[in-house]
């Protein structure tokens, strides 16, 4: 289980499509990263492979590549990196699985002072799941609902999420990974 609290940002530094999915190296400065650990990459969760002292790999699985923009990213690509919570960490965010429910699209990003508003379309099938001031993870970042309105969800960004994430350098047209608020998708099974 993650937070939606980035911890770093990390850029691709190699990519091998390889038969039944896709193979990345994820340059990182992390104290340690372990063979088996679960890290999310902008959202979604994988797990190390190989690692070294400044890099580790993840293998995409074709359903991965399927359902995420993670097979189109290559080498220089900046991704956004958090390792699962320990059970005796602080839970800062919200409760994030890494199971990327969609992707997005940036409609608009817009500076409001010293802080941005972005706005994304929102896939038809996820909308139910999102309420304005609920939580989403976009990227694997735990933010706010600031709006939702039809096929639309916007963010308030403060400055240190801009700086600390990639969000600084999405732009109208690039995609986004959504994960809704998995407590939502409970309550949506228990009244059915």
């Amino acid at each position: 289980m993650f937070t939606g609290i980035v911890e770093a940002t990390g850029d691709v530094i190699g990519v091998d499509d390889a038969e039944g999915g896709r193979r990345l190296r994820i340059g990182h400065d992390f104290d340690a990263v372990e063979e088996g650990q679960s890290i999310a990459v902008s959202g979604v969760c994988l797990t190390v492979e190989r690692y070294g002292d400044d890099w580790f790999e993840v293998f995409l699985a074709e359903e991965t590549v399927a359902k995420t923009y993670l097979g189109a990213v290559d080498v220089d690509d900046p991704v956004n990196l958090e390792r699962a919570m320990p059970a005796d960490g602080r839970f800062d965010g919200h409760i994030v699985q890494g199971h990327v429910d969609g992707v997005a699209t940036v409609e608009a990003v817009e500076r409001v002072g010293d802080d941005w508003e972005f706005t994304f379309d929102l896939p038809d099938d996820l909308g139910r799941y999102v309420v304005s001031k609920g939580s989403i993870a976009l990227d694997g970042i735990s933010l706010t609902v600031a709006d939702r309105t039809a096929g639309r969800v916007s963010v308030a960004i403060i400055p240190t999420t801009y700086d600390l994430t990639t969000l600084s350098t999405k732009e109208p047209g690039d995609p986004i990974h959504v994960e809704v608020d998995v407590v939502a998708k409970y309550v949506e099974r228990l009244v059915e």
